[in-house]
């Protein structure tokens, strides 16, 4: 009964809402059950994967333990409503993340040259602009705002944006759409219950908008991402619409939640832990290592599924084929054979091999990208501020697939200009 109410409890969208019990939950996996086969009510069954080096093993062997069929936590109505929404298949968004190869290294390779560092640093300036925006937005709020939906949200998103092409005026439909769609558990992100009934879902919202835009970069291709795909060929034929609709998608929701959730968690770290924030400020050169250890910290993506293709053995647990793995990022990265003080916030923590960006074949796309941006902006933030402080309790969004922060209400005072 016990583990059968912790399975419960562990893909409860409302426990990410709650870090610590979160990772208390982790570490008794960690130390009595480190592979453990799972079987929550509304769920079909699995095995959890909690050690980092487990979860490195699976990802390494992209041929064993594929993506697909299985790639996220959904309930059994969730899977049946799936299959209704889309005739038949068991994903609405068919993306990088749901690929196995050949056509994962194909799709990746589309925009992979995007997203690697020579083409980022000529983003350098822009983001540099950028920041300063950001940050004197902060100073014109008069000393007190909520840095997640004043700040961290709309950051990273307006990069992801400019780089995909769409539109300023559009930037708050997508921050909506991404929120409504990775924050579906949550009672404050949902789709309204009215708008549910009448209108599209939001699957269908993203689809309207892409195909639109694909029509348009079609016909006036310009030098952004969107156009990218949509003048791309795959196996020599042009790519197909749901291949092309679910590009878009991760790459305008995945491309910025995640670093937003990054960014807030690197400043509450450093409220939190004030000995961290005096050597931040006293010496920037530690930003890359700060960022790393908030990305380590903050883990936005939860999870992810592969399903066994043949029988395996794993920490002496004999996965069969066809068996899913749930492998748990937070628990990775709390990782206590890995990390030394797994639960201390350690600017200087040095060597920091987290998994949140993934490992092997699907390694994150966008993490030089995301690197760049926080560093970006701390490096403008930092010395701006005087002080700041907590003005209130910091929450967290409840999903168990993508989330972060929701809210972080901060009192700062920032730096006098000189006369």
């Amino acid at each position: 009964m016990a583990d059968h109410a912790l399975d419960n409890e562990m893909v409860d969208p409302r426990t990410f809402g709650k870090e610590n019990r979160l990772h208390e939950i982790y570490s008794e996996l960690r130390r009595e059950d480190p592979v453990h086969w799972t079987e929550p009510d509304e769920y079909r069954p699995f095995w959890a994967v909690t050690k980092h080096a487990d979860i490195l093993e699976i990802e390494r062997q992209s041929d064993i333990f594929l993506n697909d069929p299985r790639t996220t936590l959904l309930t059994r109505q969730q899977e049946a409503d799936v299959l209704e929404f889309t005739g038949g298949s068991h994903i609405a968004i068919r993306s990088l993340v749901q690929m196995d190869n050949p056509d994962h290294r194909v799709l990746r390779a589309l925009t992979q040259s995007w997203f690697m560092p020579p083409n980022l640093k000529k983003m350098d300036g822009a983001l540099a602009s950028l920041s300063k925006e950001f940050v004197d937005k902060m100073e014109g709020l008069g000393g007190e705002c909520d840095f997640v939906t004043d700040v961290a949200v709309w950051y990273p998103l307006r990069v992801i944006m400019n780089i995909l092409g769409v539109p300023r005026e559009d930037e708050p439909l997508m921050l909506k759409l991404t929120q409504e769609l990775f924050g579906s558990s949550d009672p404050d992100m949902q789709r309204d219950e009215k708008q549910a009934m009448f209108d599209t879902n939001v699957i269908t919202d993203f689809f309207n908008y892409f195909t639109k835009m694909t029509e348009d970069r079609r016909a006036n291709p310009t030098d952004d991402v969107a156009s990218v795909i949509a003048n791309a060929t795959v196996h020599g034929e042009p790519i197909n619409h749901i291949d092309a609709m679910g590009y878009y998608i991760i790459v305008a929701t995945a491309g910025h939640d995640t670093t937003s959730s990054s960014t807030a968690g690197l400043l509450l770290a450093l409220l939190q832990n004030p000995d961290q924030m005096a050597k931040l400020k006293a010496d920037l050169s530690l930003l890359p290592g700060a960022i790393e250890e908030a990305i380590r910290w903050v883990t936005p993506v939860k999870h992810f599924f592969r399903t066994a293709t043949q029988d395996y053995e794993l920490r002496g647990k004999k996965i069969k084929k066809g068996d899913s793995l749930l492998m748990c990022y937070p628990s990775a990265n709390r990782d206590e054979d890995v990390f030394e003080n797994p639960f201390t916030f350690d600017i200087e923590r040095k060597p920091n091999k987290h998994a949140a960006f993934g490992h092997g074949a699907h390694l994150c796309l966008g993490m030089h990208l995301a690197r760049m941006e926080i560093k970006a902006l701390f490096s403008e933030l930092l010395p701006r501020l005087d002080h700041v402080e907590l003005a209130g309790e910091p929450s967290w969004v409840q999903a168990n697939f993508v989330s972060g922060l929701k809210h972080l209400p901060i009192r700062y005072q920032m730096q006098r200009k000189a006369a």
